[in-house]
């Protein structure tokens, strides 16, 4: 597996630093070096929030990403902030539903998801983030040349790892946002 780098970013209260501790728990599962570094203002909901995902079959030197090959962009000041820092060849996953900006490089692979507005029609309000996490496993595992970090199970189960026991309720409302987020094209 080739180092996997990600960025995931947006306003406090969107679930970045959630989505972000997802992925790297999946790695940890699949026995993988991971870190994961979150980074937030002072003023938590509402303002910056992003955060640094590696997972290497090697030790991770730094825990902070500075050029990604993954970005997960939730607003448009996220994407404005990091998107000349994706390596070339990087992937960049965006909710469509808050930005409706096209991304100018041609040397990345955009992916536009609709998600806050797929949460919304699905009955998942607020699973935005995993939505996007859904189509970051669809992109980024399964895709021919993908980086295979885990499987469909590892990432249930760390799913299941980090909803707490006292929002046990929401971990099928999860499970259907990453299927919704999979799904699309």
């Amino acid at each position: 597996m080739k180092d996997l780098n990600i960025v995931f970013a947006g306003f406090g209260g969107q679930g970045v630093l959630f989505a972000g501790k997802v992925t790297a728990y999946a790695g940890l599962i699949e026995n993988k070096e991971i870190s994961w570094l979150p980074s937030y203002g002072p003023e938590m909901r509402g303002g910056t929030a992003n955060c640094s995902v590696c997972i290497s079959d090697q030790p991770i030197g730094s825990p902070l990403v500075t050029n990604p090959n993954v970005l997960v962009a939730m607003n448009l000041p996220s994407l404005d902030k990091f998107i000349d820092a994706v390596e070339p060849g990087g992937t960049v996953i965006l909710d469509s539903s808050l930005i409706q900006k096209k991304v100018e490089r041609t040397d990345v692979t955009v992916h536009y998801v609709p998600s806050s507005s797929l949460a919304e029609e699905n009955g998942l309000k607020g699973l935005s983030n995993m939505v996007l996490i859904g189509k970051l496993f669809q992109e980024v595992c399964c895709a021919e040349g993908g980086y295979g970090f885990c499987t469909k199970e590892t990432l249930d189960q760390a799913i299941q790892k980090c909803v707490p026991a006292r929002k046990a309720g929401m971990l099928d409302l999860n499970r259907k946002a990453v299927e919704t987020g999979a799904a699309q094209p």
